[in-house]
């Protein structure tokens, strides 16, 4: 891969298990190492997380943020993790410009850190830190088509060298991932990864038409199993928004034994 990707869509795994070697995770951090690899180093990074919500799209603007520790019940360890990562007030400013231009209020915060959305995926992908990055916000009312649009108002940053990374999980239901699997919950596990590959990848569609399949995701087979609350695929909308296109490349995982993915734009 030659080019910055415009967007790019992570499935993030269960809060800081991926640095702590748990075993299901190893196909999550092996992609995200493979992605690193391949994807030409970016200048600076804006990280769409799953675990912020705000009234209004917000935007880290502080230049020496701190880290979130946002779970609970992990080892000792996991709050020791450390990634000291500049935040990059100038691009949180250019942001919000963009967002409002596009008719969106947007907000800076000065004074929020990076949460495990963010620090756990790019300590995998960039250990050195040494990329500049800011988060943004989901909007607490989870309105797909509303995710969309935010992700338009940011298009053309790759053009800038910036990656829009939409950190968030392909699949989330907290009660499935510790209940026995059964053939139904597998089914409908895959029943919806599968169409969400299709709406993502297959460029046979019309945009105005794989915008509005996503708009509505919620009525696709097994779509309220794998997120009984959307906040973990919205982060997705955003990437399809910067890039209003298919997918170039697709990943297909397993992470805590459901079947999940990750997509290139």
């Amino acid at each position: 891969m030659k080019y910055i990707p415009k967007a790019l869509f992570i499935s993030h795994g269960g809060g800081p298990l991926p640095l702590l070697g748990e075993s299901n995770h190893r196909e999550m951090v092996s992609c995200l190492e493979s992605l690193a690899a391949i994807i030409p180093q970016p200048d600076a990074l804006v990280v769409a997380s799953a675990h912020w919500e705000e009234r209004t799209p917000t935007i880290t603007s502080r230049p020496d943020p701190p880290l979130i520790y946002d779970y609970y019940g992990f080892p000792a360890e996991s709050y020791e993790i450390q990634y000291p990562c500049v935040g990059e007030p100038s691009l949180a400013s250019e942001i919000q410009k963009r967002l409002n231009n596009s008719g969106i209020e947007a907000n800076l915060d000065p004074t929020r850190g990076f949460d495990h959305g963010v620090f756990v995926p790019l300590k995998i992908m960039y250990p050195e830190a040494n990329i500049p990055c800011v988060q943004m916000s989901l909007v607490n009312t989870l309105d797909s088509s509303h995710h969309i649009k935010i992700g338009r108002a940011l298009e053309g940053l790759s053009q800038e060298n910036v990656l829009v990374i939409g950190s968030g999980f392909s699949f989330h239901n907290l009660n499935a991932f510790f209940s026995p699997d059964t053939p139904e919950s597998r089914q409908l596990n895959h029943s919806f990864e599968e169409w969400l590959m299709d709406v993502c990848s297959n460029r046979e569609y019309p945009e105005e038409q794989r915008s509005q399949m996503l708009v509505e995701w919620s009525v696709a087979q097994g779509a309220r199993h794998c997120h009984p609350r959307e906040e973990h695929l919205l982060p997705l909308h955003v990437c399809y928004g910067v890039a209003q296109s298919p997918s170039s490349e697709q990943f297909t995982l397993t992470i805590l034994n459901k079947k999940s993915s990750m997509y290139v734009w």
